[in-house]
């Protein structure tokens, strides 16, 4: 009777363990596909090249592409490998902090692109160029990558690294109260400077509108989409919040458990990726035409006018 319940019991960890890699693999190859969409058409058609704010977008995209993918074999590891080296490990994580922080920084910076264009449009020419773009990508790497590198060099000061590690999570690795310190200065700094730039960049666009006569259309269009922006930003930040879950949480059973950060990792790392080319990719009248026309395979025949 009690080998019956075991096997029994040990099925259905299977069976639920199956479920929740199949769905977090397939949720990633259909973001991943839908993204890629956008890159093939970006890298396709030269029109985009020379715009600042498609380069932005377009490196928004192949982030969260690299988010998702790094994301979900953490997501896979866990439950397929239980020996993880430690240096592949902390490579790992690294890879995901440095992606997981530019994506609010590269919104900001796509909102300073709009406002730039809005509210200075004579500097826009001169400020918002290709070179300078791809400086400001440069910065947001660098920028990105300093919480990572800062805990993986609290991890050598803290004591001897052991060679393998049970499960590859920040929670396992980076377990001591100095990384417990460090990720909330460092996740109040980012969300602080991100949402003053945001809130900031708004407000003067809103005042621009308000004054213009002949520009209208283009503020409204802005202010629309530094709102997105935000919206998008708080669905992204919803992962900061995800440790605190956590904690609330433990007095459940282990199963409940396991199910409420199931759905917390779906909520806060894999569906908001999703939404970028919702945002963005589809409201753009260049990108929509593009990818009807990629839909109807006859994307080399397209040949419309630029529009911002």
């Amino acid at each position: 009777m009690n080998s019956t319940v075991l096997l029994y019991s040990q099925q259905e960890r299977y069976a639920d363990a199956f479920a929740k890699n199949f769905s977090t693999v397939l949720l990633a190859v259909i973001i991943i596909s839908i993204n890629g969409m956008f890159v093939f058409i970006f890298f396709r058609r030269s029109i985009f090249h020379s715009d600042p704010r498609y380069i932005l977008y377009i490196h928004l995209v192949m982030n969260d592409m690299l988010m998702v993918f790094i994301s979900v074999v953490l997501f896979v590891i866990t439950f397929a490998w239980h020996n993880v080296p430690v240096p592949f490990c902390v490579l790992l994580l690294l890879i995901t902090s440095v992606s997981h922080r530019n994506t609010p920084l590269t919104l900001a910076g796509m909102a300073v692109e709009r406002y730039i264009a809005v509210c200075k449009p004579l500097h826009h020419h001169q400020i918002c160029t290709v070179r300078w773009t791809y400086v400001l990508i440069s910065l947001i790497w660098s920028v990105g990558i300093l919480p990572g590198l800062a805990d993986f060099f609290l991890l050598l000061i803290n004591g001897p690294l052991a060679l393998f590690i049970t499960i590859c999570t920040p929670v396992t690795l980076y377990n001591t109260p100095s990384h417990a310190e460090l990720s909330k200065i460092m996740n109040g700094i980012y969300s602080s400077v991100v949402w003053l730039i945001l809130v900031y960049t708004y407000c003067q666009v809103m005042v621009k509108a308000k004054r213009s006569s002949t520009n209208k259309s283009s503020a409204k269009k802005t202010q629309n989409t530094i709102l997105l922006h935000g919206a998008q930003l708080l669905l992204c930040m919803l992962s900061y919040i995800t440790p605190v879950l956590d904690r609330l949480y433990a007095p459940l059973q282990t199963e409940q458990q396991k199910k409420i950060n199931f759905f917390n990792y779906l909520l806060t790392n894999i569906l908001p990726r999703i939404l970028t080319p919702l945002i963005y990719g589809v409201r753009d009248k260049q990108f929509y035409n593009h990818i009807k026309a990629l839909l109807t395979c006859k994307l080399s025949a397209v040949n419309v006018d630029s529009t911002k």
